[in-house]
């Protein structure tokens, strides 16, 4: 075959193999591997499909793949294999791209997708790779093995990821606190945000979260970055390998064209940049540079007055960039015509190149049209350590994404791995259903506040409510009435025992119920959350944070946290909800207890620490956040409890 060697069957090897590139029919590879495995081959790739992705007959057999490796690492079934550039090796079926390193450093990919791993290796951004893996069906090795091997060579400067699951969770967020702690980010396009996992609707944190929300959660706390779509991946990537980490979001908009101006001012703050004028120092300079008409602003339309001009645009960049700002972009897109002309674009690039040189801002010349910036101009930036960025809202996102990678690099690096506690649960067993007053024990004993009330049969309603002092609250109480507003089982600001009764015989005439709560009014609240546990197959128990009230799914203010957590995370994860303004203090209002929101959301998690093995799901909603020193209550509170376990009343 081309001239080498061939054999009809691994037994007439002459050698044991480093390595083998697995080709054959699905019931062969089995065999095959494990031949491979007997006699101590390194490693292998399966290439064969019609494992565990078809179903119950390809997962039996997907067993007996993995039995045959035995100790022998595995790559797929299922998958293309890899091509390591760094080394100019491969074990691959089909065409690669010429995007690789050449021995040098680079950024390398882990993909479960083979087909769009080969796309990736055709791209034509400058984006050079180290190594190029594919997954498949993950079978024996998964994307942590790949990271840890990747993280033992240092020519690994970032790694990407194109991600439909996670095969070990646990395995992975110790690979990627390895990264953090390395400086080494991984970027990943994770598919399947629409596939929100609510098993149940029983309760509001049911609805609001999934396990694509989780995963959100899982890569904040880890310092990895998403992104949603291939060309953001790739532009990320290149980022990080020629800029690296930002160390703010401060942004310098540069260009020839009052329009490419307006869009990057609308852009960057779309994107979360900001884009702060130039010093005083700076606009004098440049004032003197330009004639009168022209506006020194950021961003920046340096206008057509010294275009052309090289050495007067080299002064105009060199006095641009020697602010604080902690990147600099220029726009421009390079003309696809042949024209004397187009060496004024070489010159407007050659002259902020010299002045990134001269002031040592980070930089990256973007084009608005991602196929104008031609790979001989991207190769001449990337040699001068000038990212040559394709597409403006790409460009935005990478730097973006290398602002946070910074910040998280500058935090302790004393983070906390998810709990990953699965237990009771992930079978899919429904539980035990409690009734809200059952659910507020749990709440109370976490050390949360609940109203002064009490549960008891209609005839003693009066005297319960005598006890509490009016107005009072009258709900119907028990477990089916877990959507009390939708019911209408809750009647609120009861003035006195005459509207009381007639509450009780509505209720009781409408809904049948023989229990009510009664209990104490809670005074008008500067904002309404939702504090609530869901317990994910995968993840386990975790927290969820939002704008609580009846209006809760229409609203989907949510924010999900892992366990366990801490108080610096509640605390983010609340300033990212829309209703961190009313906590704040909205148009004049008190702002909110925040100590004892955090507090109470802490107790909540802490439950779930101490009683995980029995919770399946708790909801909290509303609690009522009060103004000044007053607290928070849990206003209303439905929990789903293991049956046969702990479900007592107290």
């Amino acid at each position: 075959m081309g001239g080498l060697a061939t054999v009809t069957d691994v037994s007439q090897l002459p050698e044991v193999p480093d390595a083998a590139f697995i080709g054959v029919n699905r019931e062969a590879t089995v065999a095959v591997v494990q031949q491979l495995s007997a006699m101590g081959t390194g490693g292998c790739v399966c290439y064969a499909a019609g494992f565990d992705e078809v179903g119950d007959k390809g997962g039996d057999l997907q067993q007996r793949l993995v039995q045959a490796a035995g100790s022998m690492p595995l790559i797929g079934p299922n998958c293309f294999g890899y091509v390591n550039y760094a080394d100019r090796c491969a074990l691959w079926p089909y065409l690669f791209g010429d995007s690789g390193t050449e021995g040098g450093p680079g950024v390398a990919v882990i993909s479960q997708s083979g087909n769009i791993a080969m796309n990736l290796t055709m791209n034509q951004r400058e984006v050079r790779f180290t190594h190029v893996i594919t997954t498949g069906n993950q079978a024996v090795l998964g994307p942590a093995a790949y990271i840890e091997a990747l993280l033992d060579d240092s020519r690994v400067r970032a790694i990407g990821m194109y991600l439909e699951g996670l095969d070990d969770p646990a395995a992975f967020c110790r690979a990627a606190l390895r990264a953090l702690r390395q400086a080494v980010p991984i970027v990943v396009l994770k598919v399947g945000r629409t596939a929100a996992s609510a098993e149940r609707a029983s309760s509001h944190t049911s609805s609001l979260t999934g396990s694509d929300l989780l995963h959100d959660a899982l890569f904040e706390r880890l310092g990895v970055l998403r992104v949603d779509s291939l060309p953001a991946l790739l532009e990320t990537l290149k980022f990080l390998d020629i800029v690296g980490p930002l160390q703010g979001t401060d942004v310098l908009s540069l260009s020839c064209s009052g329009g490419e101006a307006a869009i990057m001012a609308d852009l960057t703050a779309r994107f979360s940049l900001s884009t702060p004028p130039l010093s005083p120092t700076q606009v004098s300079d440049l004032e003197a540079q330009f004639p009168g008409y022209v506006t020194v602003s950021n961003p920046f339309d340096y206008n057509t007055s010294i275009w052309g001009d090289r050495p007067a645009m080299e002064r105009c960049f060199i006095s641009s960039l020697a602010g604080s700002h902690h990147l600099a972009l220029m726009v421009n897109d390079h003309p696809t015509v042949e024209s004397p002309e187009v060496q004024e674009w070489f010159d407007a690039v050659d002259a902020f190149v010299c002045a990134h040189d001269a002031t040592g801002m980070p930089a990256a010349v973007v084009c608005t049209i991602s196929e104008l910036l031609p790979h001989d101009l991207r190769r001449r930036l990337r040699e001068r350590g000038v990212a040559p960025m394709q597409g403006l809202e790409e460009a935005l996102i990478a730097a973006r994404a290398a602002a946070h990678y910074g910040k998280k690099l500058r935090a302790p690096k004393d983070i906390q791995l998810p709990a990953m506690q699965k237990g009771p649960g992930h079978d899919g067993q429904p539980g035990t259903l409690l009734d809200e007053w059952q659910s507020k024990q749990w709440v109370a004993a976490a050390g949360v506040n609940i109203p002064t009330g009490f549960r008891v049969p209609e005839g003693e309603v009066l005297a319960a409510a005598r006890k509490v002092g009016f107005p009072v609250a009258l709900k119907a109480c028990g477990a089916e009435f877990a959507h009390k507003s939708e019911q209408r089982a809750v009647v609120l600001s009861l003035p006195d025992e005459a509207r009381l009764l007639e509450a009780v015989a509505d209720l009781k005439l409408r809904l049948g119920c023989s229990r009510f709560l009664v209990e104490a009014m809670v005074e008008r609240p500067v904002a309404e959350l939702l504090v609530g546990l869901h317990r994910d197959p995968q993840f386990g128990l975790s927290l969820v944070l939002g704008s609580g009230g009846v209006l809760v799914e229409l609203v989907a203010d949510t924010a999900s946290l892992l366990l366990p957590t801490n108080e610096a995370e509640v605390l983010g994860a609340l300033e990212r909800l829309k209703v961190w303004k009313l906590l704040q203090g909205y148009r004049g209002s008190a702002p909110a207890d925040l100590d004892a929101v955090v507090a109470a959301v802490l107790a909540i998690a802490g439950l779930a620490g101490s009683q995980g093995e029995q919770i399946l799901e708790l909801d909290i909603n509303p609690l009522m956040v009060l103004a000044g020193k007053g607290g928070v209550v849990a206003a209303d509170a439905l929990m789903r409890v293991v049956t046969g376990g702990n479900a007592s009343e107290s």
